[in-house]
């Protein structure tokens, strides 16, 4: 009887869950389409010129390339972009879930229309069969702001970096702005290093989400042959945050291998990464297979595509179902569907995150460390949904490979940690990469989250770290 009433409250609760999220999204649908007008007034009443955003239109290749602004060509079947064959953009890197985000209604109405057939295939949009090629006008717009001028000769106006709706101080807008931020950790007294560690953090965090955790944990007999590196990555913390930047998952691994290996000549080093990074890591590793000694993936955010779904369309309503609960998937489902929303979302916080450290350090008397809220805040609202949709949504079909090729051709170790009270990426993510990688040992941690699955365990997480470092392949 007991457990008869408790199926009932938990399917009226979930009922609940879905009347209400339809309503909160549905007005928040029409929230954006006003934030729309007021940004492309705000862009161009500060900065002097019309931005377009992934509301806009997209634009075939084939009518761009008639008029001399863009070329679409083929390069060992990879489809390239380039605008006076100075800016290259490999299509297959960007997510179309930049520009392809069906409102609430429209969703509704797609999968009452669907037929019988479709919806015992998964209930999700299927990949429609290839005819043109469509570039975005948002995505050509960055194309010309880069070069500086289009086929025709038409000057357009660079994106200015920092944007007005963007932080300005010192820490959001380096001087180098060819490197990343690194971290780094030598053996003390000059010692010779033998071999190299790389920590990459997840989504809107930084470096710190590592140094204040679990680099101060590891042990003097560790470093003492290795060197600890911890980057910022592309558009977060205090690396640069270029505005004409589409944050794809190659700028992001160039730009590591630009900052840590080839500017620290790193010849044999371990991965350990958080959540996104984790999907970094593996590409790493795929093109350094010789010197990847050991993949340790933390909360890796991995959803096998069920077959005839189109995987980015997927990945996205996985990761952001379009719920009010729980309150990380509201702030998920706000940050992938709304462009503008997400925007303004930016502004408050990550404009003036300065204020908001103050507030938090005044208020708690100083007496809680900020690292959390530094990485956090310092990011830009470009750098942040271009990663979301290009490295979290866009790597659906590419995680797959990089999974398969690590099984097949690497012998490194590989481990997973994941906290069994995670919400935003479920443990069977875990389960999901060693189901590809069967020799990948997965421990899931009860009572631990998607951040306390480090932060609250760092010592022995620095511990069980160390002892995949010393294994022998």
């Amino acid at each position: 009887m007991a457990a008869a009433a408790r199926s009932a409250l938990a399917s009226a609760g979930r009922a609940a869950n879905e009347a209400v999220s339809f309503v909160v999204f549905m007005v928040l649908d029409v929230v954006e389409v006003l934030l729309c007008v007021v940004y492309k007034v705000a862009d161009y009443m500060l900065e002097g010129v019309w931005r377009p955003c992934y509301c806009s239109s997209s634009s075939t290749a084939a009518g761009a390339a008639a008029s001399g602004k863009i070329v679409v060509s083929e390069r060992g079947g990879s489809k390239v972009v380039s605008m006076l064959s100075s800016t290259k953009l490999h299509l297959e890197d960007i997510s179309d879930t930049l520009y392809t985000r069906p409102s609430v209604l429209a969703g509704a109405a797609s999968a009452t229309t669907r037929s019988p057939s479709s919806r015992r295939g998964g209930g999700g949009v299927r990949a429609p069969p290839a005819t043109t090629v469509t570039v975005h006008s948002a995505i050509v717009q960055m194309l010309r702001g880069k070069i500086g001028a289009d086929g025709d000769g038409k000057q357009h106006k660079p994106y200015p970096s920092p944007r007005w709706s963007d932080c300005h101080c010192t820490n959001c807008n380096p001087a180098d702005a060819g490197r990343l931020f690194v971290h780094v950790e030598a053996p003390p007294g000059g010692a010779a290093t033998e071999e190299d560690v790389l920590f990459i953090h997840g989504f809107i965090s930084s470096s710190g989400f590592w140094t204040e955790t679990v680099l101060p944990n590891v042990s003097p007999e560790a470093r003492a042959r290795r060197r600890l590196f911890a980057v910022d990555l592309l558009g977060f913390g205090r690396s640069p945050k270029p505005a004409d930047s589409l944050y794809t998952l190659r700028e992001h691994v160039e730009m590591i291998e630009r900052s840590v290996i080839e500017r620290h000549g790193v010849k044999s080093f371990h991965i350990v990464a958080h959540s996104l990074g984790s999907i970094l890591a593996l590409a790493l590793a795929v093109k350094y297979p010789a010197a990847v000694r050991s993949l340790t993936l933390v909360a890796p955010p991995y959803f096998p595509v069920p077959r005839g779904e189109v995987g980015t369309q997927y990945v996205l309503r996985t990761v952001a179902p379009r719920r009010v609960w729980p309150p990380i998937a509201f702030g998920a489902s706000v940050a992938c569907w709304y462009e503008h929303l997400s925007r303004t979302v930016s502004i408050v916080l990550c404009k003036h995150h300065r204020l908001w450290e103050l507030a938090f350090r005044v208020f708690t008397l100083y007496r809680v460390r900020t690292y959390l809220m530094d990485g956090f805040f310092c990011h830009t609202h470009i750098a942040s949904w271009h990663t979301l949709h290009n490295i979290i949504c866009g790597s659906a079909g590419k995680i797959d490979k990089c999974l398969e090729i690590v099984r097949d051709q690497l012998t490194c170790d590989v481990t997973i940690y994941h906290g069994r009270d995670d919400e935003l990426l479920p443990v069977q993510c875990s389960y999901a990469v060693k189901a590809k990688i069967p020799r990948a040992r997965v421990k899931v941690v009860d009572g631990k989250d998607h951040v306390t699955i480090v932060v609250r365990r760092q010592k022995e997480l620095a511990m069980e770290l160390e002892e995949i470092w010393n294994r022998k392949r």
